[in-house]
């Protein structure tokens, strides 16, 4: 019998728990800091990387791919090696997917994935990085299982798989947590730990907003964020993204359209269908999921009367359309489980990059070398070709050529081979030629590599170029919103980024919003986007880019003003025809809005609303006349029956140099008209004002002087400021006509008056654009026949009110009547529209600037008889 050890069994239970514990952690559920995978990931791509499954070639069969892992790397069953790899191919689960799947993968409604026998994959371009230079030496091998060959102990990651991808996983007595990243901003992130090594973690939260998952959501509040980064634990609040619309049959209805990340869509619709039936939910008629491959749409119909931010509050209560998600940052750090914080995170990953370039540049340094050795020796005999073959020929055996080439010539062992091995084809003077270059590219690069090696600052510099190449094709931008404001302080704005909206109305009343971004840039001249799915009587009429935290003031035809908040616009689609504008506001059904306006509050203090009708008729109203407005709608100006409003816009009283008059009636400064008050200057401001404006006899005017001083410019301006001469406003016709004049000509009135006559118009004409001057703007006008140009206002000379004004388009019925006159500076994007609502989005220094008489140059191919019929201004 052998020897009995004696041995207390709570020791031993002791030791055999850790050693059990240790194995779980170490070997199956918590990943490395370095390559951010678990031994089971790692062992997967490394045999597909094994099999030749490379992005450019062909699917293999994952069952194929399961055997193979299951048999040399990881014997623990076929079903847990095949979810891991369902699981890395799915989008829905990965932030980026690093296994490029081919058939049925499971969905986000739970759905299973189809049985490994009919599903194909191949890895993604992006997992190719994980294990970019692996055959280089980069990182170290160690047995499988059966010690029958070897696997890599880590990868060589060339990026920031545990950053970009997250992870979780479930040990013995820990877990981890740990969310996906958007790799754009990690990238940044460790680019600034390498250039300033010294950065805090509140630092590096400037490049990393926080997490960025799959399915998108909103984060609410980023006090868990800061604390997760800073200690490697934290709480965040995530929220589905929810839209409020109408239906046709004017009922409310609320959009989700993302879900916060691993929540189970069928699962969410039970539950709140069994909510609303157990009467925890009231307020909802109906449920629907209308997904489709274009994207998420759950449809939760709203019940005549329910107020939608209650339904909203209630669901976020009860359902998962609110989950928090609690980090855990804790991977193996040299062996040993930790919790890191972010720059740890980082720094162990910028560690092991320094690491894997090093034994990479040692390996290709030694493999230069050790061939830049053999050239060396096959050159030297090829400067001795007739003595070394007469040394071969004279040898018995090739050991003997060897060793008598080495006494010969002082070659190496290595290079004596290289030469009995040569083949008779590179006695060739082009053969000797080829092998010089060689030698001189091999000796360069040898000292490339060896200058890499020379500090560790080279070595990460080559880290640094090389994850910013790498990555550069997988750089997108954040799927999911952070707001401000934590969850306890919910409004509805909060749910709403802060983003430029396209707003948009047709001519039969149907409007809706879309983000800017939706409209690439393109050169003049292109066809531009499909931005409306109308109907062939119907089409976009009005065009405006405003904030969505927003006012819009709409003004219609029958001259009333309506007020919303631009998140209150629905957002849909470029497609879609959009929600008809009486479901928003109040207004009659033979109204039509015919000019709108984006005000960001009514507080400023001597703002003013600037009226044009097409008649030439113009009127200046306090903004804050425009705060109260109820749902039905406020008078804002009295129209004749045969005149309709133009545009409207905010003038501010305060005057620039553009607005310096060019003539002066000095002698009747003191004169009213129309019985309006007129300017009141000072003796001494009559007296200056007659030195810099010189009196012209042959048109019996004062004239401003030519080149006058700067100085004394600067006192005329400020004469004018002081007196409150105000804004310069240009009014255009569609026939080329242009006015200047002041607005200060133009008294504030009360909301119910008429006006008064802007511009005498032509027979047949009528008045197509406003425009309030600035020192950084210039016009800008289109015709329906897609020409355009840009004008400087200084071409334009001021003149009274009321008179017929300076020709700034020559009309041509080639290139049609203007149908829109837009200020824009050198910065901003101009977004067209046609009659069938195409968009194109251009750049408005693509359009040149011209004179008053030049008739453009062509901006939007149209096909007649499509046709333009407004243009916006879009602030990039």
């Amino acid at each position: 019998m052998g020897n009995v050890i004696p041995v207390e069994i709570e020791q031993e239970l002791k030791n055999s728990y850790l050693t059990y514990a240790m194995s779980v952690i170490v070997s199956r559920a918590i990943p490395d800091v370095r390559d951010g995978l678990k031994p089971v990931h790692r062992r997967i791509l490394y045999s597909m990387n094994e099999m030749g499954l490379h992005s450019n070639k062909a699917y293999k069969k994952c069952g194929r791919i399961v055997g193979d892992v299951l048999g040399k790397f990881h014997p623990h069953g076929d079903q847990a090696i095949y979810e891991t790899l369902v699981r890395m191919a799915q989008s829905f689960s990965l932030r980026y997917p690093a296994v490029d799947g081919h058939g049925n993968f499971g969905s986000v409604d739970g759905d299973p994935p189809a049985a490994m026998r009919y599903t194909e994959s191949r890895l993604a371009k992006i997992a190719e990085l994980m294990l970019k230079d692996i055959n280089k030496e980069t990182v170290n091998f160690g047995p499988n299982y059966d010690d029958s060959m070897t696997e890599p102990l880590v990868l060589p990651a060339a990026l920031p798989y545990l950053l970009i991808n997250g992870t979780s996983g479930i040990a013995v007595g820990m877990a981890t947590n740990i969310p996906p990243h958007n790799i754009a901003e990690v990238v940044n992130a460790i680019i600034a730990q390498i250039d300033t090594p010294e950065i805090t973690v509140d630092e590096l939260m400037k490049f990393i907003k926080g997490p960025d998952f799959p399915t998108g959501g909103i984060i609410f509040g980023r006090e868990g964020i800061k604390k997760a980064f800073r200690t490697g634990r934290g709480s965040i609040t995530v929220r589905a993204k929810v839209s409020i619309e109408e239906n046709k049959n004017n009922r409310e209805v609320l959009i989700v359209s993302e879900l916060p990340y691993q929540v189970n869509k069928a699962n969410l619709i039970t539950k709140i269908a069994h909510l609303v039936k157990d009467d925890k939910i009231s307020g909802i008629s109906d449920i629907r999921d209308e997904s489709d491959r274009d994207g998420m749409r759950i449809v939760i119909e709203l019940k005549k009367g329910a107020i939608p931010k209650v339904i909203l509050n209630q669901l976020f209560s009860h359902t998962d359309l609110q989950t928090n998600f609690g980090i855990i940052n804790l991977a193996l750090d040299k062996g040993l489980p930790k919790v890191l914080d972010l720059k740890s995170t980082i720094q162990a990953y910028v560690d092991f990059r320094k690491e894997v370039i090093y034994r990479r540049t040692r390996f290709e340094l030694r493999k230069a070398e050790e061939r830049s050795h053999i050239v060396q020796g096959l050159l030297i005999a090829l400067d001795n070709i007739d003595e070394v073959i007469r040394t071969i020929r004279a040898s018995k055996d090739t050991e003997e050529a060897k060793v008598s080439l080495m006494a010969k010539f002082g070659l190496s062992e290595m290079q004596a081979s290289a030469i009995v091995e040569m083949r008779l084809r590179q006695l060739t003077n082009l053969e000797s030629t080829k092998l010089k270059d060689e030698y001189d590219e091999l000796q360069r690069t040898i000292a490339r590599l060896k200058e890499i090696l020379s500090s560790d600052r080279n070595v990460l510099n080559v880290v640094k170029e090389e994850l910013i190449r790498d990555t550069e094709p997988f750089l997108d931008k954040r799927r999911t919103e952070i707001v401000e404001r934590e969850v306890e302080n919910f409004e509805i704005e909060d749910l709403i980024q802060r983003e430029n909206m396209v707003i948009t109305i047709t001519h039969r009343g149907f409007t809706k919003r879309m983000s800017s971004n939706e409209f690439r840039s393109q050169g003049k001249g292109g066809t531009g986007v499909s931005a409306s799915s109308l109907r062939d009587d119907d089409f976009v009429e009005h065009i405006f880019v405003a904030s969505t935290h927003d006012y819009v003031l709409f003004f219609s035809n029958k001259g009333l003003v309506y007020k919303l908040k631009v998140h209150e616009i629905p957002q849909l689609s470029k497609a879609a025809r959009g929600d008809t504008i009486k479901t928003l506001i109040g207004i009659s059904p033979n109204e039509e809005i015919t000019a709108i306006l984006s005000v960001k509050d009514f507080e400023t203090a001597n703002l003013n609303v600037f009226f044009a009708t097409r008649k030439g008729i113009v009127k200046k109203v306090s903004l804050k006349e425009f705060e109260n407005i109820k749902q039905t709608g406020k008078k804002a100006i009295l129209l004749d029956e045969s005149d309709g409003l133009i545009d409207v816009r905010l003038t501010d009283g305060i005057p620039n140099k553009l607005s310096i008059p060019r003539s002066f009636d000095i002698e009747g400064l003191d004169k009213t008209e129309e019985g309006e008050e007129n300017i009141k200057f000072s003796d001494d401001d009559k007296a200056f004002l007659k030195t810099i404006y010189l009196k012209d006899d042959e048109v019996n005017k004062y004239i401003l002087k030519e080149n006058a001083p700067q100085e004394e410019l600067d006192k005329l301006f400020n004469i004018l400021k002081t007196l409150g001469f105000g804004n310069d406003i240009i009014l255009a016709t569609k026939r080329g006509k242009a006015l200047r004049f002041n607005e200060t000509l133009v008294r504030t009135m009360g909301r119910a008056t008429r006006g008064v006559c802007g511009i005498r118009l032509e027979e047949g004409d009528e008045v197509c654009g406003l425009c309030v001057l600035d020192e950084t703007s210039v016009m800008l006008l289109v015709t329906d026949l897609g020409y355009g140009k840009r004008v400087d206002p200084d071409l334009f000379t001021p003149h009274g009110r009321g008179t017929g004004g300076q020709r700034y388009y020559k009309l041509n019925e080639e290139k049609g009547e203007v149908v829109a006159v837009k200020q824009v500076t050198e910065s901003d994007d101009i977004i067209a529209i046609t009659s069938k609502g195409h968009m194109i989005k251009i750049d408005s220094e693509h359009i040149s600037m011209q004179g008053r008489n030049a008739s453009g140059v062509k901006v939007v191919k149209i096909t007649q008889p499509d046709f333009v019929v407004s243009i916006a201004r879009c602030p990039k």
